[in-house]
């Protein structure tokens, strides 16, 4: 049955829900406070990071958090004024930080991520955006051999749910890639991945699709979801209802007070990000790559190199802090000897991070053609058009072939 659809959020996630709902024959209302790919879809790594099953909060993370927390060369960093009201989410958060936990995760994330880039050209054939995917490796590059044994917990689950890879040492990574320091000697290459060459005009062109097959853009801000007999009946902008059949809420971290609305409380929280972009760069690197001792990404992109990666824990609301860009500076240059560029670009963001690192995907518990789609944290580009699809089917009336439940909105009812 034919419905009009409002889409709550005009990042990849709601683009992508956009799109699979119009090719099933919905009629589509994409509507965003800033307009398409303006937030995180805009500021992200760009790496179709199918292989990024493991989540943050793993094996060890207790006694290496506030070590890091000490080190000014360690991506991870805290705004203390906002500890007080971060704390109940940090503890939810820490209570996943074990090896059964991690391996929950990564078995509920890899049928949303672990396909991504046949996902998104399933996505983007013939809307026009299909040219910012490249087909890449993913790369994961270690100082030392020791280095990347020590990561050995992450790489036997990556293997658990279908990951292989290629390790590289010494000649052969000179020869595969050989801009790299020489303190860099061990690489993992993982074959069948991607990156996005201009995350924001890709998920522009994608909502730029949306329009022309029909799809309406309101730039605005939902401030409530209307009901009659318990269904979704309309979307409130401005003192204004637009009428609906069905709400999908695709808004990132600002997802909490609709979700709310709609009888879930998700413990989510901004895992504050950044990145720095470095244009007309000396060299580029041959793939995407996980520099591992900073944990951030080098990713190609049109023109320029974009390092990202860091996380600040201080909410959606404070200013962005100086360290973490010194830091990635710091690092590119210990990285790439010699690098130089014309100009640099800062961005600061806000990732979705659920306190158990996985998105709600689903139908509110409480109110009927209320759906969501939020919570990706480092991997929403990744998992967007997997999402989308997802909802769309719900949407249908399919049935989506793969278990939902790790991913229920009524787990936090």
């Amino acid at each position: 049955m034919k419905k009009t659809v409002a889409v709550i959020g005009a990042g990849i996630v709601g683009v992508s829900t956009a799109i699979w709902l119009q090719r099933d024959g919905h009629d589509v209302i994409l509507i965003d406070k800033a307009g398409p790919g303006e937030g995180t879809s805009h500021g992200n790594g760009g790496v179709l990071a199918s292989c990024s099953v493991m989540p943050v909060p793993g094996p060890g993370l207790w006694t290496k958090a506030p070590k890091m927390l000490l080190d000014p060369d360690q991506p991870l960093f805290l705004k203390w004024s906002y500890l007080p009201k971060l704390a109940p989410w940090l503890m939810k958060y820490m209570r996943h930080a074990n090896a059964d936990s991690a391996r929950r995760r990564a078995a509920a994330a890899t049928p949303i991520i672990g396909d991504s880039l046949s996902d998104h050209l399933a996505l983007a054939t013939g809307t026009g955006a299909e040219s910012w995917i490249v087909p890449s490796d993913y790369v994961f590059i270690y100082n030392t051999r020791a280095d990347y044994e020590a990561d050995a917990f992450g790489f036997s689950v990556r293997r658990e749910n279908g990951f292989e890879w290629e390790l590289l040492e010494d000649q052969a990574f000179r020869d595969y890639d050989p801009i790299w320091g020489p303190q860099m000697t061990c690489a993992a290459r993982f074959p069948d991945h991607g990156r996005i060459s201009d995350p924001g005009r890709y998920v522009k062109d994608l909502a730029a699709h949306v329009q022309a097959q029909g799809g309406r853009l309101i730039i605005g801000e939902v401030s409530d979801i209307a009901r009659d007999l318990g269904r979704v009946s309309g979307v409130r902008i401005g003192g204004e209802t637009i009428a609906c059949d069905a709400a999908v809420l695709t808004a990132g971290v600002w997802s909490g007070p609709l979700a709310a609305q709609l009888g879930v409380r998700p413990p989510l929280e901004s895992e504050r990000g950044y990145h720095l972009e470095l244009y007309e760069p000396s060299v580029m690197p041959r793939s995407p790559v996980m520099i591992a001792s900073g944990k951030f990404v080098a990713t190609p992109m049109d023109g320029r190199l974009r390092l990202a990666g860091i996380v600040e824990l201080g909410g959606p609301d404070l200013p962005p802090s100086r360290a973490p860009f010194a830091l990635l500076e710091k690092q590119i240059r210990a990285a790439i000897p010699g690098l130089t560029w014309k100009k640099k670009v800062e961005w600061m963001g806000h990732r979705p991070s659920m306190s158990d690192s996985l998105p709600v995907i689903g139908e509110s518990p409480v109110v009927g053609g209320a759906y969501m789609g939020f919570g990706h944290d480092h991997v929403g580009l990744t998992g967007g058009p997997k999402t989308g699809r997802l909802l769309s089917q719900l949407i249908s009336g399919h049935t989506p072939n793969i278990n939902l439940a790790p991913y229920a909105p009524d787990r936090f009812h």
